[in-house]
């Protein structure tokens, strides 16, 4: 593709989201969501990976320790959160996959071996989708309603896919701070999109190996997270966490989670919520509007 075959159209082209009213009167959303890669998030880039058993160890590290620390979290502060989980973690974690059920927390598509969308491969990830749907069907009796796209990246045909397939709603895009309907390429409605913020990436701020930053210090990463809730929360917005049981279950990192969800839960007009409560709430906006 050359920079002339690139339309002169906005990237993304669904309308601008009306502000709207959060449930209960809150004024603002948080969509607490993790991203539990384990191993997969070591091995996407290249299979033969897997034999680096150091390297792989920092995602074991996710399964073995953190995911269970952020549940016993989640269970202490009695907030529900989404769940996005490769259908490989799946099969790998299948105990711990059932204990977030069982907490009664959502679990997302997220691929199933957390392999990068692409476009130039599309049987390979088509293949990505579906045998994810068919895994997590067979191992954990489910089909998500949601998903977020691997390595943070998706593509037009894929979100159709995936739209005809029955995910409601997508978590990947970082372009607003209000959930939208995405519009797809034959102009007809698409998935819900429920914004990610790369600030709440803690990928990017927690690990050095594999990140291309360095470590940020627990007064950098709170002072960022509570600004960006604070002013997202004064604009009536979604704040969306991407957060990981491999970073944020370390120790000094989970210190830093447990202090911003505890700041968080202090805001009594701040709804925290999962994806499916988020896309319900924006499907029943959407019917009141069709109503009048």
């Amino acid at each position: 593709m050359k920079y002339t075959d690139i339309p002169a159209r906005p990237a993304n082209t669904a309308p601008i989201t009306k502000a709207f009213s959060w449930p209960q009167n809150k004024k603002s959303c948080l969509f607490l969501s993790f991203d539990f890669d384990a191993e997969t998030g070591w091995i996407d880039i290249s299979p033969t990976d897997w034999h680096k058993k150091v390297k792989v160890s920092h995602g074991s590290f996710g399964a073995r320790v953190g995911i269970g620390k952020i549940l016993a979290l989640l269970k202490e502060l009695e907030l529900k959160a989404t769940f996005f989980v490769p259908a490989w973690t799946a099969q790998a974690h299948t105990q711990i996959c059932e204990n977030i059920l069982t907490d009664g927390h959502e679990i997302g598509h997220h691929g199933r071996f957390h392999l990068l969308p692409d476009i130039h491969e599309m049987e390979r990830s088509l293949e990505e989708i579906d045998n994810g749907f068919d895994i997590l069907d067979r191992v954990l009796g489910i089909r998500p309603v949601g998903y977020r796209a691997p390595l943070g990246e998706n593509h037009q045909l894929f979100l159709a896919h995936l739209w005809q397939n029955g995910i409601k709603y997508s978590s990947s895009w970082r372009d607003d701070i209000l959930p939208y309907r995405h519009v797809l390429d034959d102009d007809q409605d698409g998935p819900i999109e429920l914004p990610a913020n790369y600030f709440f990436d803690d990928w990017m701020h927690g690990l050095i190996v594999g990140s291309g930053r360095n470590l940020l210090a627990r007064e950098q990463i709170l002072s960022m997270w509570n600004d960006e809730l604070e002013i997202t929360h004064e604009w009536g917005g979604l704040t969306t966490t991407i957060f990981h049981p491999q970073v944020s279950g370390r120790p000094s990192r989970y210190k830093i989670l447990r202090e911003f969800l505890s700041t968080a839960q202090k805001m009594d007009d701040l709804w925290i919520a999962t994806g499916r409560e988020i896309c319900e709430h924006y499907e029943s906006i959407e019917q009141k509007r069709v109503e009048k």
